[in-house]
């Protein structure tokens, strides 16, 4: 089994090696990294195997994004060569252990506070100039480039989204795509669309963006555009003496990017961590995670009622806009 503590990249081959061609495939989950070497003639579930031995997770656990046949996940039973995959074909695994999944079917759902318990305004401020951080977004302004999928349009308000348990319960285990994302996720961003300009930055690679976005269908959808992809390269690390040290959001780094169009005042975002707002406390918005969802979905309004949310305050000018205290957005929708 591999080491949990570390996400240190490892190796798995087959021991058959006279018969045929064979394919590398590099998987990623929960921070690991393995690469496994397989016959073309191999199955899915061979794949699957490998990976169960590696991690511990059984195939029947196991969703893997970025394996397609006919524009659709493969069964087990296909073999790798009807895939067309390349020789380091990277993928990502989704599942959990057996014994995690008991774990938290026993945890209650975690209580989210209605008024934010971030940490005092003095020390944000503090974390918000200290020179040091502004030196490091400096840098990420310099060097990183976003994934413009669209341009901006004039007029609109910028609104950024976090991805994992945000829209997508990347934990949990389905045998599709479709229990594991938010609930009436296309109708907010469709929603969204009329008002805002939509970026998505998740704490991962651009990988596995692009990846989560192309199984949820949200690239090609014909009733919104996403704006940009951000990825983990363009956060930085802070110092925080509620967190410790983190990494975080600087929105600065899109509002370079796009001078002419988002600031701090006409932008908001969604994330399930309140860290990721520490350099701009007053853009952010926690969203209760969505976990569990193949169980839980029926019962998942947010994204219905934070469209609610945005559509109300879409209209408000810039002044407005930036005096809104976000925490208290479902008081705000009872105003």
């Amino acid at each position: 089994m591999a080491d949990e503590a570390t996400a240190a990249s490892s190796s798995l081959s087959t021991a058959a090696a006279d018969v045929g061609p064979e394919v590398l495939i590099t998987i990623k989950w929960n921070g690991k990294t393995v690469s496994v070497t397989l016959p073309e003639s191999a199955l899915v579930f061979d794949l699957k195997n490998a990976l169960h031995e590696e991690w511990g997770v059984l195939p029947k656990r196991q969703k893997l994004l970025g394996l397609k046949l006919n524009g659709k996940p493969p069964t087990d039973e296909v073999e790798l060569s009807k895939l067309k995959i390349k020789s380091g074909t990277k993928i990502m695994m989704m599942g959990s252990l057996e014994e995690d999944l008991e774990e938290l079917l026993k945890q209650p759902d975690e209580p989210i506070d209605v008024v934010d318990d971030f940490v005092e305004d003095e020390e944000l401020v503090e974390i918000a100039r200290h020179p040091a951080n502004l030196a490091k977004i400096e840098k990420r302004v310099r060097n990183y480039q976003l994934k413009v999928n669209s341009p901006p349009r004039p007029g609109k308000k910028l609104l950024v989204l976090d991805i994992d348990y945000t829209l997508f319960d990347h934990k949990s285990t389905a045998t599709n795509i479709a229990p594991l994302q938010r609930p009436y996720l296309h109708e907010f961003l469709t929603a969204a669309y009329q008002h805002y300009d939509i970026a998505i930055w998740s704490a991962t690679s651009m990988t596995w963006i692009d990846m989560k976005m192309k199984e949820m269908g949200v690239p090609n959808h014909p009733d919104y555009k996403i704006l940009c992809y951000v990825d983990s390269g363009a956060m930085i690390s802070v110092l925080s003496p509620k967190y410790g040290v983190v990494s975080v959001k600087p929105l600065a780094v899109i509002w370079a990017k796009f001078p002419d169009h988002y600031s701090p005042k006409n932008t908001i975002m969604f994330d399930d961590c309140r860290h990721n707002f520490l350099m701009n406390p007053r853009n952010g918005l926690r969203i209760r995670p969505c976990r569990q969802l193949p169980v839980t979905r029926h019962e998942d309004t947010e994204l219905m009622k934070l469209t609610n949310y945005l559509l109300k305050i879409a209209p408000y000018n810039d002044d407005q806009f930036s005096d809104l205290d976000h925490a208290k957005w479902e008081r705000h929708m009872h105003s």
